[in-house]
C-alpha cells in the first residue's frame, strides 16, 4: 500500500538554542536504487511525492550562520516523525531521545520502562528524537549541514 506523505509532515520543526543569527533548513529525500542502461545499478537520492513502507529516508538539516560574530552553544533537535522509524544519525556526535525529548543519550545506553515495571534495552523503532549540540562555535559566515536515516514504517 501507498503511502503518500506531506512533504511539510516529513520536514517537522526543527529547534535550535543559539544566536538569533543562524538559520537552519531541513529537506528529506528517500533513497531509491535506478536502474541505469547497461544494466548496472545506483542509489539516488530524490525528492519524495509518495513513498511505500521500507523506503529509505534521509533528512538532512543545513546550518549557517550569518553574524559577525562566532554562535557558541548551538543545539539542533528534530523530532522524529510518527510514521518514519530511527535508522540512525549520519552526523557524529548526535544523542537520540526515546521519551519525547525528556532524556538524551547514545541509544544502547536508553532503556524503556515496561507497564509492568520492568525495562527492556530501546530500540531505533523508540526514537523520538535527535539532537545534536555543538561543542565549538560555529564561525562567522560558516555553514554545515547535518543528517539522519529513517525507514518508512
Amino acid at each position: 500500500m501507498k503511502i503518500l506523505l506531506a512533504l511539510a509532515a516529513l520536514l517537522m520543526p526543527v529547534s535550535a538554542i543559539a544566536a538569533d543569527a543562524v538559520s537552519l533548513s531541513s529537506e528529506v529525500f528517500v533513497e531509491r536504487v535506478k536502474r541505469e542502461a547497461d544494466g548496472s545499478t545506483k542509489i539516488v537520492r530524490e525528492a519524495p511525492s509518495v513513498v511505500t513502507p521500507g523506503d529509505k529516508l534521509v533528512f538532512v538539516l543545513s546550518y549557517r550562520n550569518g553574524a559577525s560574530q562566532p554562535a557558541s552553544g548551538f543545539v539542533v533537535t528534530n523530532p522524529i516523525p510518527n510514521s518514519v522509524a530511527f535508522a540512525g544519525g549520519e552526523s557524529p556526535g548526535a544523542v537520540v531521545s526515546v521519551d519525547g525529548g525528556k532524556s538524551w543519550g547514545a541509544l544502547a545506553a536508553l532503556k524503556i520502562a515496561n507497564a509492568d515495571g520492568t525495562s527492556r534495552a530501546a530500540s531505533a523503532d523508540d526514537v523520538t528524537h535527535i539532537r545534536w549540540s555543538f561543542s565549538q562555535p560555529i564561525a562567522a559566515g560558516s555553514a554545515g549541514q547535518l543528517s539522519f536515516r529513517g525507514v518508512v514504517k
